[in-house]
C-alpha cells in the first residue's frame, strides 16, 4: 500500500475499508461524496457503450454480485464512524444494487436527509425497455451535531427567475438535471462524477478548509472539486494502474481553482423581515401601492418598490397587500380595508 500527500490532502493506494480503519480517525471528516463499484460487472461495460475503450484507464475493479451486500454494510459502517457528529454523506447507486446500499444505510446510526434523483442525458441504449437515464444520491447525516447546509451558498432565499419562480427553490428541489461530462478522446475512469454535480453537493455541505473523503476515488474528480473548492480531500482507490494515472493529474492542481467558477449569490435578509406591521406601515403600504398602480410599473416593479422601501421582501409585501384589500390586479378599483396584515 501506497499512500501520497498533495495540496494538505491524502490519497491511498488501497480497498477502503482497511485502509479507512487504519488510516481514518473516529469522527473526522466533513463530508463524504462516494459512487461504489456497480456490482454489475462494470468491468465490462465498454460493450454497452459507444466509446472508444483506448481511452478508459484499464485496471477497474468490480465487487462480485454475491458478495455485494456484505461488501457494502462493511464499508458503509466505515463511512459512520469518520464522520463528524454532523457531518454527511451521499452515496451515488444505480438501482440495480440500490437496496443493498439502502439495508447498509439502516444498519447504522445515520439518517435520511433526501433522496435525490440525478437525471442525465446519454442513457444505455435499449430496444425492448425503457432507457435508464438517472442515478439515486442518497443523502444522509450523522445524528450528534450541526450539519452544514448553505441554503444561500448558490442562489439568495429572494432571487427569482424571469417567470418570478424562486431560483433558491428551483436549486434545491431533489430532481436534479446535470449532464454527464462527455470527454471525447481523453484518457479517464470508467465513471465519473460531473464537476457540476459534485460542486452543487460541495457548495451545500461544506465549507472552506472541511475535509471531504471518496472511499472509491476512481477518476478523482471528487479530489479535483475539492481541491478546486479549497476543501481539504483524502480518499482511496484500489486500482494501482488508475492510482498511478490520476496522481500526476492531482499534483498539477493549483487549490481553489475552481472558486472563480462560482455565481456570486445575492443574499442578505431584510431590515423589517418577521418584524410586526405598525399602523404607519400599513398606511403607508396602502397610499403607495395605490398611486404606483397609476404608474407604468408593472405589478411585480411596484411590489419591489414597496419592499425597498418598507424594508421587507416580496412575500411579505404581498402578504400584507391581500390582508389589506390590495390584491386586486393592476388598474383594476382598490377598496381597502383597516385588517391587520
Amino acid at each position: 500500500m501506497k499512500s501520497i500527500t498533495l495540496h494538505n490532502s491524502t490519497f491511498y493506494n488501497s480497498d477502503c475499508i482497511s485502509g479507512a480503519q487504519a488510516y481514518i480517525p473516529d469522527n473526522s471528516v466533513d463530508l463524504i461524496i462516494t459512487d461504489p463499484p456497480y456490482g454489475i460487472k462494470g468491468d465490462t461495460l465498454h460493450k454497452h457503450y459507444n466509446r472508444n475503450e483506448a481511452f478508459v484507464v484499464d485496471g477497474y475493479v468490480e465487487i462480485p454480485e454475491p458478495e455485494y451486500g456484505d461488501f457494502s454494510i462493511r464499508w458503509v459502517k466505515e463511512a459512520e464512524r469518520v464522520l463528524r457528529p454532523g457531518g454527511s454523506i451521499y452515496i451515488v447507486s444505480g438501482y440495480t444494487n440500490l437496496y443493498h446500499i439502502l439495508h447498509a444505510l439502516r444498519s447504522t446510526g445515520l439518517k435520511e436527509v433526501n433522496h435525490i434523483i440525478w437525471k442525465y442525458s446519454f442513457g444505455v441504449f435499449t430496444r425492448r425497455k425503457y432507457i435508464s437515464s438517472h442515478y439515486h444520491v442518497l443523502f444522509y447525516e450523522k445524528p450528534g451535531g450541526e450539519r452544514t447546509f448553505n441554503v444561500e451558498s448558490r442562489y439568495g432565499l429572494n432571487e427569482k427567475t424571469k417567470d418570478n419562480r424562486s431560483q433558491n427553490n428551483a436549486d434545491r428541489e431533489d430532481v436534479w438535471i446535470i449532464n454527464r461530462e462527455y470527454k471525447p478522446r481523453t484518457v479517464k475512469n470508467k465513471n465519473e462524477l460531473p464537476i457540476p454535480l459534485l460542486t452543487k453537493m460541495i457548495q451545500y455541505s461544506t465549507n472552506e478548509g472541511d475535509c471531504i473523503c471518496d472511499f472509491f476515488l476512481g477518476g478523482f474528480s471528487t479530489a479535483k472539486a475539492a481541491i478546486g473548492f479549497n476543501r481539504r480531500a483524502i480518499g482511496f482507490e484500489i486500482s494501482t494502474p488508475i492510482f498511478d494515472q490520476k496522481i500526476p493529474e492531482i499534483a498539477v492542481l493549483t487549490p481553489g481553482f475552481l472558486l472563480p467558477s462560482l455565481r456570486n449569490p445575492i443574499t442578505g435578509t431584510h431590515e423589517n423581515s418577521r418584524k410586526p406591521w405598525t399602523a404607519r406601515d400599513i398606511r403607508y403600504l396602502k397610499e403607495e401601492y395605490t398611486r404606483l398602480l397609476k404608474s407604468s410599473l408593472t405589478k411585480k416593479q411596484i411590489i419591489a418598490r414597496l419592499g425597498v422601501d418598507l424594508g421587507r421582501g416580496h412575500w411579505g409585501i404581498e402578504k400584507a397587500l391581500k390582508n389589506n384589500g390590495l390584491s386586486a390586479e393592476k388598474r383594476e378599483t382598490i377598496t381597502e380595508r383597516s385588517d391587520d396584515p
